[in-house]
Formats: C-alpha cells, structure tokens, sequence
C-alpha cells in the first residue's frame, strides 16, 4: 500500500549538460549513459493551453522512446477481502484487459452512487482496496482499477497519459454497471491517482472530483523521478499534456484538493491550477489534513465521502 514518494526539495537550475546540448544543438540525453536523464528544464511560466484538455487528448499521442512495465515491483493481482475481481478494456481502443477490484452490490431499481478512486503508486495492492472500505460502508459502489504494466499486466508505462486513457475507461466500466446512478458518479484518487484524477476531471464530467495529494506539474514530477522518464523529452507538448495546471479551464466538474499537512505544502503550482479553473467559473477548493503523504488517506477518504454527499 506504501507509496514510495518522499517529498523533498529539488531545484531547477540548468545542468552542465543541459548547456552543452544547448550550445551544439543536441539533446542532452545524447551526453549520457542509456537509461540515465538529465535535469529537465522547466518553463520559468507553466503554460496555458487554450485548447480543452479532452480535444487536445484526440490529437495528440505521446512518443515512448523507452517500452517498460511500470516502475514499482509488484506481486501477480489476487482478490483482497470485500472484492470482487472484475477485468476492464484499457489500452488503446480497449485493447488489453487491466484487472480492477469492485466492491460487492446487489443492482436493484433504486440507483446507486460510484466512487471511482485512482491508487498511489505504480502499482496496486491489498493495502490500496483496504483503503476503501468507509466508501462502501457510506453506500458507495467503488472500483478501483490497476493500470497498464502494472503487477506484470500487458501494456506500456507512460508516466500518466496512457493511464489517463485506462482512468477513463474504468470509469466508462464503472457508470455503465446494472444499478449505476449515473448523475451520482465521483472521482478521486491519491498521489499518482490523484495526479491521474485531474486529467481524467478535464476530459469528461464527474458530478464531483477529490484529488489527494496530487501532483500537478510533470516537469517538477519527473525531475524528482528521472528514472521513470520514458518519453520524449526534447517536446515541451509532452510534458504539457501531463501537466493538469496548464488546463486548469478544462476541469469539468466541482473539485475538492486534499493535502497533507506534513507534506509538501499547496504551491504556486497548485494555486496556478485553482486561479485558472476559478476565472471560468469552476468550483474548486483546497484543504490541509493532518498526516503524512500516505497517512492522510483514511482522513481524506472520510472527506471525500462528506464532500460527495453534498451532491446526493
């Protein structure tokens, strides 16, 4: 269930390398050992894109130059206790099948609410569907997918664009259940899943959306984690597409961002992302919880419930 993120501060100063590919025209991946990155550069203004998040999503595909599972070991998917096991079409065009956990719900004439939540991590765990027991208790049908590449599944790791692409066909999985109260159907998501439930809340409508401890810029992302850099790093409109804070205009739903109060705190970033939802007139709100990164959760599942009830 651990996530292994630590937050920790990092700057953003060019690198030597980084000048010298600038001075002969090179990436500066060509001056390193395959496999290795350089610190990427980002803009001194995070961009704003005009174009909605889910019209940009139709046009654009992200160029992998590394083919790799997810980056987190991880054991074969089993059924933790209180879930079914059930498999959705991710991948392009539904073209593998990932596993999700489905909470246990008998259909019947009188619809239910769904919670679709988007774990921590690269990869799924016991500990991650443990999580999501007060969802269920509150009355929430709840699905929790895994992603591609993850705990040996098929498909390619993209450092969340793909999977925002597995996110929403979970969610089309989900709302189109026997039973599915599809004017009551909410997001959230932590860490990595909150990060994945932004970009998710900016290409189709939730009737709410509860982010945790999401991150909002790629280029700072994949600065801290240059390991997981598996695409093109030399085009800016790789990053942007990753970055939920240059579409803040295309969230599509009332929004609730929870943090921890022992991590790294609400930034420019994130008050980039709520300035440019608010000036179009979406609602969204942050809050600070007490806890760490992964200790927050229980707390901010207890809000995400008190925050979609609001909307029942």
């Amino acid at each position: 269930m651990t996530d292994k993120r630590i937050d920790k501060p990092f700057s953003f100063s060019p690198t030597r390398r980084s000048l010298l590919a600038g001075t002969f025209g090179l990436s500066a991946a060509a001056f390193l050992p395959k496999g290795a990155h350089s610190e990427v550069d980002q803009p001194p203004v995070l961009p704003l894109e005009r174009e909605d998040y889910a019209k940009a999503r139709e046009r654009f595909h992200t160029h992998l130059l590394r083919k790799m599972p997810a980056p987190e070991k991880s054991e074969p998917l089993g059924t933790p206790p209180g879930a079914r096991r059930v498999t959705y079409p991710g991948g392009p065009n539904g073209s593998i099948e990932l596993v999700a956990w489905l909470s246990e719900y008998t259909p019947s004439k009188t619809l239910k609410p769904a919670v679709l939540f988007l774990h921590g991590g690269n990869a799924t765990g016991d500990g991650h569907w443990a999580l999501m027991k007060p969802f269920w208790q509150a009355g929430f049908v709840v699905l929790l997918p895994s992603f591609r590449g993850e705990n040996g599944q098929q498909g390619n790791y993209s450092g969340f664009y793909d999977e925002t692409s597995d996110a929403l066909s979970a969610a089309a999985y989900l709302e189109n259940l026997p039973g599915i109260d599809k004017d009551r159907f909410f997001l959230a998501g932590h860490s990595n899943g909150g990060t994945l439930s932004l970009l998710a809340a900016m290409t189709r409508k939730f009737r709410a959306a509860v982010p945790i401890s999401a991150g909002v810029n790629s280029w700072r992302y994949f600065n801290r984690y240059a390991d997981e850099l598996c695409f093109d790093e030399t085009d800016p409109q790789e990053f942007i597409m990753r970055s939920s804070v240059c579409f803040g205009h295309s969230l599509k739903c009332p929004t609730l961002m929870l943090r921890g109060t022992q991590e790294r705190p609400f930034d420019a970033d994130h008050e980039l992302l709520m300035s440019r939802a608010t000036s179009v007139g979406t609602k969204i709100d942050h809050q600070l919880l007490p806890g760490t990164h992964n200790g927050v959760v229980p707390h901010a599942v207890d809000e995400s419930i008190k925050f979609f009830n609001a909307f029942t």
